[in-house]
Formats: structure tokens, sequence, C-alpha cells
């Protein structure tokens, strides 16, 4: 829970440093004193979205930071996944804010972002609004309300993994049943060009084996006559390399008697000999073999030149290209010809995921019909004590197409009477009824909750004397076994019955407006709530009453 809070320059705000307590607190003061001031700042620890405006005029940078006690809550894994330090008895989150726009989050002095910050600020405070009355238009609020009654998040984690299975698979037949009526669209076109690269007869490493087939052919003439040249130099009669090496190796062995240290010398000789007619015999076989051969010459360079438009067709860099469009090309053929088999396939595999996601829909769906249940018997013990004593409340569930959060439509119908026709409560309940019907709903899933902090801003709109006394037992009881419950009001029924009571004031200085926040004392909280009472002139009257509202 909160256990200290400290802003400084935050819209009127120079500096506040105060303290919060466990149970029911209350924070009372004018309209335009600053309430909202603290709560845009807690806000902004929460993880919304900062404003360089809010820095106070001719300040460099605004800093609130708030200490937590979170001993009681489990919530060790959040800081274990985000690799965070973890001091649960004080759990440190500050935002720092610059005049230039900047922000930066701390957790225990860790920098995290605010994706993190917003991770746990929805597990440690829940700031009720006027706006957030709202909520009881939105069907997914009141399917979550169930929800937490039910307990079934388990139930709800298997009939998501279901559903996700049954959602991928379908997204799958869909993508083939576009890809399908795509290709039979191009169905001539792609057999047309798949026919092409079929004929082509396409070999890997064909083209440069006749682009280099080709240039030897252009230049055989000047080819034929260098081996032919080199021929007469290395075979030629009598003056051959070839025969004048074989002499003289010939020559050395014949001193190796009277020498012998030509011996060397003359096995080197032969083993150049043995080298070189080896030489000569492949030169020799090249000037048969190299011929001018205008016919082939051309069959080659048609072949390159079909070669050479394929690629230009196909926008391809080489013949293995070529041969991957062409698989490619034969592989959607494939596909559309062997299509209604494949549709048939994934459409009885999306129809088994569709069955089993509907299997779990249900088991779901029974669940929450209990809960409906316990929530139209816990709200109607609710509000009958809160000035309803003849309402109706229903939770309708009615079906709705399969979707993330199962196939239940749920609808909270209200009736203040017996005489009108439940209807949807935010169409039928007055301002007073429907911050009434807030109320019980957040003290009803408070208990199956554990959030340490609850924060009511004016939620005792419409409401008064008796009733809100009976709101601000509710609120009393809400703050025990552990949570922090903290309302901001108007009402003296309401302000007397806070074990904590906290005062927001403004007032001018040279520099400009500033809001302040106290902890009032016994003295304190007799003034104020008989300011709250009876206005601007306190009467004596007005201070018994305080007294005895307070002695309650």
């Amino acid at each position: 829970m909160l256990r200290q809070l400290y802003i400084r320059n935050f819209t009127l705000i120079d500096e506040l440093d105060i303290e919060f307590h466990s149970g029911f607190s209350v924070i009372t003061g004018e309209t335009g004193a600053g309430k909202s001031i603290i709560l845009g700042a807690i806000g902004l620890l929460l993880g919304n979205r900062a404003d360089s405006k809010a820095i106070k005029k001719d300040a460099a940078k605004c800093i609130i930071e708030a200490h937590f006690d979170l001993s009681k809550y489990g919530m060790e894994s959040f800081f274990t996944e985000n690799d965070i330090e973890m001091d649960l008895e004080d759990t440190i989150i500050r935002r720092e804010l610059t005049a230039a726009g900047k922000s930066r989050a701390f957790i225990n002095d860790t920098p995290v972002s605010l994706n993190e910050l917003r991770q746990l600020g929805e597990q440690l405070i829940d700031i009720h609004s006027q706006h957030q009355n709202l909520l009881l238009q939105k069907e997914d609020f009141q399917l979550n309300v169930v929800d937490i009654i039910a307990k079934d998040s388990k139930q709800i984690a298997a009939y998501q993994a279901k559903y996700n299975d049954y959602r991928k698979a379908q997204k799958q037949l869909d993508q083939l049943r576009e890809n399908i009526a795509n290709s039979k669209e191009n169905e001539e076109f792609l057999r047309f060009q798949w026919t092409e690269l079929d004929k082509a007869n396409l070999v890997e490493g064909q083209l440069e084996e006749l682009e280099q087939e080709g240039e030897t052919l252009n230049h055989s003439e000047e080819i034929k006559s260098a081996l032919f040249e080199s021929d007469n130099l290395l075979s030629g009669d009598g003056t051959g390399a070839v025969e004048q090496i074989k002499k003289a190796a010939s020559n050395l062995h014949s001193i190796e008697n009277v020498y012998p240290e030509v011996a060397p010398l003359a096995q080197r000789l032969e083993s150049s000999y043995i080298e070189l007619k080896d030489i000569a015999e492949e030169v020799n076989s090249d000037v048969e073999r190299i011929d001018f051969d205008p016919a082939h010459l051309d069959e080659i360079n048609q072949r390159l030149d079909t070669l050479y438009a394929l690629q230009q067709k196909f926008h391809a860099e080489s013949i293995e290209e070529l041969i991957a469009t062409r698989d490619n090309l034969k592989e959607q053929l494939s596909h559309i010809d062997n299509s209604d088999e494949d549709l048939a396939e994934l459409e009885a595999e999306v129809a088994a995921k569709l069955k089993a996601c509907e299997t779990e829909a249900q088991q779901l769906t029974q669940l929450r019909l209990k809960s409906a249940k316990k929530v139209e018997e816990e709200m109607s013990k609710r509000l009958i004590p809160l000035g309803i004593p003849n309402v109706r409340f229903k939770v309708e569930i009615t079906d709705k197409p399969i979707a993330a959060d199962g196939k239940d439509k749920v609808s909270f119908l209200f009736s203040a009477n017996t005489s009108t026709q439940m209807q949807p409560v935010s169409m039928v309940a007055s301002g007073g009824e429907i911050a009434r019907v807030m109320l019980s709903l957040k003290a009803m899933i408070s208990g199956a909750v554990k959030l340490p902090t609850i924060i009511f801003d004016e939620i005792d709109t419409g409401v008064s004397g008796k009733i809100a006394e009976k709101m601000a037992q509710i609120m009393v009881e809400m703050g025990n076994n552990d949570r922090q419950v903290i309302s901001i009001t108007h009402l003296p029924q309401i302000a007397a019955l806070g074990s904590i009571h906290y005062k927001v004031s403004k007032e001018e200085t040279p520099q400009g407006t500033a809001s302040h926040m106290t902890m009032l004392n016994e003295n304190e909280r007799i003034q104020e709530i008989a300011q709250m009472l009876s206005g601007s002139a306190v009467s004596e009257a007005a201070l018994a009453n305080a007294r005895e509202l307070l002695g309650k």
C-alpha cells in the first residue's frame, strides 16, 4: 500500500511530502484547491503519459516519488521477471520530468519503461474517478466483474489457448483461399511462364560453359595458330625442344662414370623431358581438336540468346535463379491443381479447432452463469442498505460470436423499483444510483482481488445524508484486511468516518498560486467538517454536529 508521497515542482505544488496509512482515509478541500493535482501526480507514477506543461513555472525538473509496502500482496514475480531489485517492504517508484520534455521512470532506482511502470501500477492502485462510471456502458468491464467473482482465470487461459489455435488456423485458411483465388486468376499466365522455362531445359552452370565455348570458337584461328607453332617448337623434327632435352640428358648420362657430379643434372633433365613430352602430346592433341565450326558457333549463340532473354524477362542474374523461378511456378501450379484437397483438409482442421474452442467456451459459460447468480445476490444485498430497497439487479448473459474472451455477452440490468422494467444500468440509473452501483461493485470485487490501494474520487456524487454515511461504512469495510482505501469527498458524513483526514488547500503567494496538503489533527478535523456542514461561517451548532459525526 501507499506509505509516502513526495512531489516537487508539479503544477501548483512547490513541494509536498506526506505519509499515508492503511484503512480508510479521506481527502477534503474546496473545489480547485488541488485534489486533482495529487491524483495527476499519482497517475504519472502508474505510467500515465507526461506533459512538460505540468512542470511548475520556471522549474527545470519535477519529481514525483512514492514508497509502497508490498510485503503482503505476493508481487515477487514482477520484480523477478523484470530483473528489478526487490524490497517489498519499501518499494520506491519515481518519475522525473524535465522542462525539455524528457521523462524518466525508476523502480527501486532501476530505470524502467512506461510499460513496466504500468504493469506494476495496475497491481498497486485503482483510481476510481467519476468518468469511470462510464465503465458501466462497456461490456468488457461487466464481463470482467463476472470473471473476477468466478475466479475463472485458469479456464480463461485454457480457452484462450484453444481460441488462439483456432484463429491461427482460420488465418491460414483465409490466406489459402486468397492465394487460390489469386492463383486461379493468373493460372493461364503462370502455366505459360512455367512451360517457357521448362522447355528451356535449364542446367546449372550451362551459361558459363556456353560462354566459354563460344569465346573459344570465336578465336579458333588464333588459338590453332598458337598451338601449331608451339607444337613445332616442342616436337619439330631434329630441332624440337623435346628431342633436344632428350639428347642433352643422354649426353650427361654418358659421362656419369668419369664425371659423377653430372648425375643429378642428368636426372633433372630426364624428369623435364618426361614433363615436356606430356605437354607436347597435349598441345598436339589440341591442334587436332580445335577447328572453326560456324554452324556450332551459331547454335551456341542462339542458346545464349535464349538464356539471356529468359534472364531479362524473369529478372534473374543466373541460370540457378531461373531454375528456382521455374520450380516455384511448378509449386504454385501444383497448389492450384491440388487446391480442392488442400482446402478441404484445412477446412476440416479449422472446424475441429473451432469445436474444441467452443467446448472450452461452454465450460467458461457455465462458470460465468454461476458467478452471475453470486453477483446478483451480492449486489442486491449491498444496494438495499444504500437507499434502494426495491432494487432489482440482474446479470444477463447471452450468446455472441466466439471471440477472444469467449462467447458470452454480459449486461448488467437494473431497476430501482418494482414497477419499472429492468434495463441496462447505464440507461436507467440516476447519477446517485450509478455511484452506489459502482461502489458496491468495487467493494464486491475488492474482496476477490488483492489490490493494495483504492482511491475514490468523489464517488459520492448525487448522494447525501444517511446514504453517504452508508457508502462511507462500505469504504471503511473495504479498508480492512490490509487494504488502503482513500476517498476524495465533499460530504461531511464520509469525511467523518475516515481514520485519517487530509486537507488540500491553496494560497496566493508572490510567486503565484500554491497548493498544499496536510494531515489534520483532531481539532482541525472538527473545524474542517464543521465548515463542510455550514459553509464558510462556522457556528457552534456546526462544531457540535461535527463532533457528533466524528463520535460515530
